[in-house]
């Protein structure tokens, strides 16, 4: 009868240890899912943004000087809007163009939320990039809003507002949403 009672208790000191040790690995793994993403995988989505912002305005310069000749030309900053709705489309990343002067040519290029309203008001205070990590259903996102100054008289052309602009403060900005992976 001891020997059985020994087995037993042995069986159900296995059995705390198990659930002790498994209880352990489902803080690690809800611990791994609460912690933030990987810093090098975040440092990777940084630099893609990087590169993105760097080809995407030196295609409305190029598109503002190749292209836009009069008021009556479409705008590249119309250009952009449309580029960044189809690139936004195809899933791989959001990007959008939105107003820092308060006066959009479109009304739907203004801030939709925190973020982008907080990072209008950081480049306008003459911040060179605003950024958060988020998390959305589960999946770690970089959020970034790059600041869109003046760079040719031919901005003025179709946005006469933009004419007291001091030099090098944002008209608008880029905001960007990448999965960070």
């Amino acid at each position: 009868m001891q020997k059985t009672y020994a087995i037993l208790f042995g069986g159900a000191m296995l059995l705390a240890v198990a659930a002790i040790a498994l209880t352990g690995n489902r803080s690690a793994v809800n611990g791994a899912e609460q912690k933030g993403p990987d810093k090098a995988a975040v440092e990777r989505s940084k630099k893609t943004v990087q590169m993105l912002d760097n080809i995407y305005k030196q295609t409305i310069v190029l598109i503002t000087d190749k292209y836009v000749h009069d008021e009556d030309d479409f705008a590249a900053g119309s250009a952009a809007v449309l580029l960044f709705k189809n690139i936004s489309d195809s899933g791989s990343h959001k990007v959008r163009l939105i107003d820092a002067t308060g006066e959009p040519y479109e009304e739907k290029n203004v801030a939709n939320d925190d973020f982008e309203r907080e990072g209008i008001k950081r480049l306008k205070a003459g911040a060179k990039i605003h950024e958060q990590v988020v998390t959305v259903d589960g999946k770690h996102q970089l959020r970034t809003l790059t600041p869109v100054p003046v760079v040719m008289e031919r901005c003025v052309m179709c946005h006469g507002h933009y004419a007291d602009v001091k030099k090098g403060e944002p008209i608008g900005a880029i905001s960007y949403t990448l999965p960070i992976e």
